[in-house]
């Protein structure tokens, strides 16, 4: 059997927003990491899982990128060349499938790697319940070991609760045996909501996946639910809606590395 490097990894989601009002919510989530050059390969082997076509677990290319039929590791080197990271290595992408032919994911990540499998950059990309994408390339300057600090300036609007004058700080522990990815909110007053993606790797088969799917059934149409639901406790404990601004004109924003000492403090405990 061909052994791949796309994995799957199975763990929880935790949001904690902090101001105005206090909300905390937890969910269990499963994500593929599935390299990009890969794909076809992995839609061979597996008989649950299909690129371009409709299965128990599937991927569609305009599902992410641009929404073209432009290749997608094209288009992020495009990105990569634009910002004039030097990467050329694997391109691999975390994020939840199509189940069912559905699939809705507020955050995929594509790690982005030099020739030498060393990590170049980190590729965030962000949908909103609008029909709204943007992207945040951050390099690596310096090399990777242990958690990951970056930042950004927030560009799209993403919930009705919260404004876009804001920065995200980034700390992500890249995908190995595990994986953690926490994602704070601040603005001028300190953090505001922060996020954290926590899993373990699982070895991706098709047993794998049917387990996936008992155990989280109809994943992806509970996440846009979900999405709906907090939103409406939200407004029910007094959180005032945002203005929402048009979409940012281009498509991707740089953002930039930091040291550990200036991230401390960035980031809260979920």
């Amino acid at each position: 059997m061909t052994t791949l490097r796309s994995a799957l990894y199975a763990g929880e989601v935790v949001h904690h927003r902090l101001r105005p009002k206090r909300h905390r919510l937890r969910y269990k989530v499963f994500y593929l990491l599935l390299d990009l050059d890969e794909i076809d390969t992995v839609a061979d082997t597996l008989r649950l899982f299909s690129r371009n076509r409709f299965n128990l677990f599937g991927f569609r290319d305009r599902d992410h990128g641009d929404r073209t039929a432009a290749p997608l590791r094209s288009q992020i080197e495009s990105h990569l060349r634009q910002a004039g990271v030097e990467a050329g290595g694997p391109i691999r992408l975390l994020t939840m499938p199509r189940v069912l032919g559905y699939v809705f994911n507020p955050l995929s990540i594509y790690f982005c790697h030099r020739a030498d499998n060393s990590l170049a950059a980190i590729f965030y990309e962000v949908s909103n319940t609008f029909g709204e994408r943007h992207s945040y390339l951050i390099p690596l300057v310096t090399p990777s070991t242990g958690t990951i600090h970056q930042a950004s300036h927030k560009t799209l609007y993403v919930s009705p609760f919260m404004g876009v004058d804001m920065t995200y700080s980034f700390a992500v522990t890249p995908p190995d045996e595990s994986l953690s990815v926490t994602i704070t909110a601040r603005d001028g007053e300190g953090p505001m909501m922060a996020a954290n993606l926590s899993a373990t790797r699982r070895t991706l088969t098709d047993a794998a996946l049917a387990r996936a799917f008992v155990v989280y059934p109809l994943l992806t149409l509970k996440v846009i639910a979900g999405i709906h639901w907090e939103a409406f406790l939200l407004w029910l404990k007094g959180v005032h809606l945002k203005r929402k601004p048009a979409a940012p004109a281009q498509a991707v924003t740089l953002g930039h590395e930091t040291l550990p000492s200036d991230a401390k403090g960035a980031h809260t405990t979920v």
